[in-house]
């Protein structure tokens, strides 16, 4: 059976602008990519990102080096095709987009959706946070009255942090977690968790910079909140090395490659007794379906990207108050609009 591989580059706006320590944006620059047999049609996303892939164009040259590959894997499994790429060195971005768009045209054409195919339980979900990005105390009151939510994950980088959650702890009673994305000190980090612990601070994630080992031993010995990794978990090898180091790891689809790759992180990470949580790039609907087939083996979800987004570009996972409601799709359960 021969299979067509095609992109397309999306540039989606942000609601609000969104920024964390490292930079700000207004838009998204996104890839979707489709593959199809002519019946059924399979989606996945790659976004660009400052501090790993910056150009859309660093995406869709890849996708285009391995599109043979692609096209005569008509019998093949999404696990199976992705062993084939990623042998050939392509960047987790574009290969997670393929691997995304190759398990939603593999559960269509099977008629079944892929946490069902996974043997997971859509009643055992987390509850997604939703994302406060850095902006002025005011700013950051709007948004949150503006999306009540049961979870925010609260960007970080301040030059009082504790400050700036003690204000928004004034305007709800919604459970916090707080994500420095690496801007953070070892010792700002412990004496930082003493105080937000009491402003019902859940976790921090990735306090210090990704490579900050040294560090990272001195913040799990001594502090009071868990710390999940992030920047510092990229790939399965990754999995345990953390295991000194933090309570538990944030997988990103597209840093490690793809549905097919974090399967496996989440199986190691739950085995050597972390914490398991997958967060979101700013996808939209596309890339947050796929994701959204592993939550039901999460402790914690981040999947909010499209609610971020004033366009999207398909249906299929919505929520409910931070509830996941599946798509009656099979596959992803995405359709592009």
């Amino acid at each position: 059976m021969k299979l067509s591989i095609t992109f397309k580059a999306y540039k989606l706006k942000l609601t609000h602008p969104f920024k964390i320590s490292r930079y700000s944006r207004t838009h998204q620059d996104s890839v979707i990519v489709t593959i199809s047999d002519g019946e059924c049609f399979g989606y996945g996303e790659a976004t660009t990102n400052p501090y790993y892939v910056k150009e859309i164009t660093d995406i869709t040259s890849e996708i285009t080096q391995v599109k043979a590959l692609v096209e005569n894997a008509g019998t093949s499994t999404p696990e199976e095709l992705w062993e084939v790429l990623n042998k050939t060195g392509i960047n987790p971005f574009p290969l997670c987009a393929i691997d995304e768009a190759f398990h939603d045209f593999y559960g269509k054409r099977n008629h079944i959706a892929n946490y069902k195919r996974f043997g997971f339980d859509a009643e055992k979900v987390p509850i997604t946070s939703y994302t406060i990005g850095m902006a002025s105390v005011e700013k950051m009151i709007e948004k949150i009255k503006e999306k009540p939510w049961p979870i925010y994950k609260i960007k970080m980088g301040f030059e009082d942090d504790v400050a700036m959650i003690k204000a928004l702890r004034e305007v709800t009673n919604a459970v916090f977690r707080v994500d420095a994305n690496c801007a953070w000190t070892a010792q700002e980090t412990v004496t930082k968790a003493k105080e937000l612990q009491k402003l019902n601070v859940e976790f921090i994630e990735q306090p210090l910079p990704a490579d900050d080992w040294e560090g990272m031993a001195y913040v799990k010995e001594h502090s009071v909140l868990p710390i999940i990794a992030d920047e510092s978990c990229l790939v399965e090898e990754d999995v345990l090395r953390c295991v000194p180091y933090f309570d538990g790891v944030n997988i990103k689809l597209m840093k490690c490659g793809g549905i097919t790759p974090a399967k496996k992180m989440l199986a190691k990470a739950k085995k050597l007794g972390l914490k398991t949580m997958i967060g979101c790039m700013t996808e939209s609907t596309v890339g947050i379906s796929a994701i959204v087939q592993l939550a039901p083996a999460l402790d914690y979800l981040d999947g909010d990207g499209a609610l971020l987004l004033d366009n999207d570009t398909a249906s299929g996972v919505s929520y409910d108050f931070g509830k996941l409601i599946y798509s009656e799709e099979k596959g992803n359960g995405v359709v592009l609009k």
